[in-house]
């Protein structure tokens, strides 16, 4: 029986690695341009802030909770960044506060009135995506200098992005892996009762994790407004899904408690590749979107066989 779970265990972490190697090797084989410095950053550009928004997602699904508001949120950070953080700092980062304490409150409000996570979230994303539409009707502002400078720096031999990724994943999968206030947070998803006993509140844990989740989102926006110096309101809609996706491909469960923050990111930079991939393969727009979401859909399948097993 341990050796069935350590197997599942090892197909579970394996498979967005092995995913991750084979869009590359696809990638280098279609373009050997591809395989230097400036093409490794170019195709990883924007998996930064994805990996940042999938591992946001992440912290909703340790409590076996669903986040259909983080795209909304990030679009609305970016026009933030773009705005109040580039002409007046002090108050853009007192707005950026007040959005992810504005997250946690969301799971305050889950917890009090025990609300479905999905309905709540869905009706969040429409007051975020009004928040950015009033601040930033029409795509513009700015990047503050430092964020895009930050967004352009050269780290030597490996790109920026890469370094990012793995320095995120590590961090986070100290935080929630291997210390005794992830192991707590990690347990409300999947033992609420038993952790109770020991002393935490369910709406301290849910708070934590939204409120986690927030900052996730907030650093994703950022990112993604450093990145493309300008924003948008509608800049990260599909962020919603992807972070779904990318949680799901590296491990996660939407039963609460399973998460992997390494692999989280691992399957962002997977889906990130994905979007290059196609594009190497001279696919019209239209034909990507559809070629990506099969591609989601064969590996999200290869993920589910790979549960079946742990479970058995």
């Amino acid at each position: 029986m341990r050796a069935t779970v350590f197997r599942g265990l090892e197909l579970r972490v394996l498979l967005p690695v092995a995913t991750f190697a084979i869009l590359l090797c696809a990638i280098f084989w279609l373009q050997p341009r591809a395989m230097s410095y400036f093409g490794l950053n170019l195709m990883l550009n924007l998996a930064v802030p994805l990996a940042l928004a999938a591992l946001a997602q992440m912290m909703v699904l340790a409590i076996n909770d669903l986040d259909l508001s983080i795209g909304s949120f990030v679009g609305l950070v970016a026009c933030i960044g773009a705005t109040w953080l580039h002409d007046t700092p002090l108050l853009g980062v007192l707005a950026l506060i007040g959005c992810i304490g504005g997250y946690a409150a969301v799971g305050a409000l889950v917890q009090w009135r025990q609300l479905p996570s999905i309905v709540v979230t869905l009706g969040m994303s429409f007051v975020w995506l009004g928040l950015a539409i009033l601040l930033l009707p029409a795509p513009g502002g700015s990047a503050p200098d430092w964020l895009s400078g930050l967004a352009r720096f050269r780290m030597p031999l490996v790109p920026l992005p890469i370094v990012a990724c793995i320095a995120i994943g590590l961090v986070t999968h100290w935080l929630m892996m291997r210390t005794s206030f992830g192991v707590v947070l990690r347990g409300m998803g999947g033992f609420a009762r038993a952790v109770e006993r020991a002393g935490w509140l369910a709406m301290r844990a849910r708070v934590t994790l939204y409120g986690l989740a927030g900052l996730f989102g907030v650093a994703s926006g950022l990112a993604l407004v450093g990145l493309t110096t300008s924003a948008d309101a509608n800049i990260a809609q599909r962020y919603t899904l992807l972070s779904v996706a990318g949680a799901i491909l590296g491990g996660c469960s939407f039963f609460g408690g399973r998460i992997a923050p390494v692999g989280t990111v691992i399957g962002a930079l997977t889906l990130a590749l994905a979007s290059s991939a196609l594009t190497f393969l001279h696919l019209g727009a239209d034909w990507q979107v559809g070629a990506q979401g099969a591609i989601l859909i064969a590996v999200l399948a290869l993920r589910a066989v790979t549960a079946r097993v742990e479970e058995a």
